[in-house]
């Protein structure tokens, strides 16, 4: 009984490791066999698409012809002496400013511009002419003071004869301002202004 026992024992065992090898081996070949395709799905992922050139067509632009050179490629290499002579004449011409100074460029302000006014606005203000007064008709034809009195003069309008002295009024308008020894002041007390003086007259 025991010889049984021991013999489904090992039997068990055998089966487990059998199984247990099985995995193995089979966690080994699977890399091996999908590794190829999958490394180059990687491969092809990651290198970019470049596109191949086109084979070009006889008689097209972008086909050289054998034995002649592009245009503007000059492989000559004689040295040119009318080029650096030419390059040696050319002479510097600035604006007047050294550019091996440095220095703050004037800057050209434009001068402001007065507007011009169109509305003349109101005209000016002209003060009213004020006319003369009239000329005073009394005439100085002498004098009437006695010695020791106060200076009186002689003056006659038309066929009305005065006498009258400094402060007094003739014909109830002119008033006797000043008296001198050849002239009279007289003030016109009905127009504002200074006084006419009236000469001495002889005789009439």
């Amino acid at each position: 009984m025991q010889l049984g026992l021991e013999n489904k024992k090992q039997m068990t065992w055998a089966i487990v490791l059998g199984v247990v090898a099985l995995i193995v081996c089979a966690y080994e070949l699977i890399p091996l066999i999908g590794g190829s395709s999958t490394t180059d799905s990687s491969a092809q992922a990651a290198s970019p698409l470049v596109p191949r050139p086109a084979p070009s067509k006889p008689g097209t632009k972008g086909s050289a012809k054998p034995g002649k050179q592009p245009a503007g490629e000059n492989l000559d290499p004689t040295l040119r002496l009318d080029l650096l002579a030419s390059s040696e004449k050319t002479q510097y011409e600035g604006a007047g400013r050294n550019i091996f100074v440095s220095q703050r460029e004037e800057v050209d302000i434009p001068k402001p511009v007065a507007p011009v006014n169109t509305d003349p606005g109101p005209p000016a203000y002209v003060p009213p002419v004020v006319a003369p007064p009239p000329p005073i008709p009394l005439k100085f034809y002498g004098f009437a003071n006695s010695p020791g009195e106060p200076k009186k003069v002689f003056l006659k309008n038309g066929d009305d004869v005065f006498v009258a002295g400094e402060g007094e009024i003739v014909d109830r308008r002119y008033k006797v301002m000043r008296i001198s020894a050849t002239s009279v002041e007289i003030q016109d007390m009905v127009y504002s202004g200074p006084a006419q003086v009236i000469a001495l007259t002889q005789g009439s």
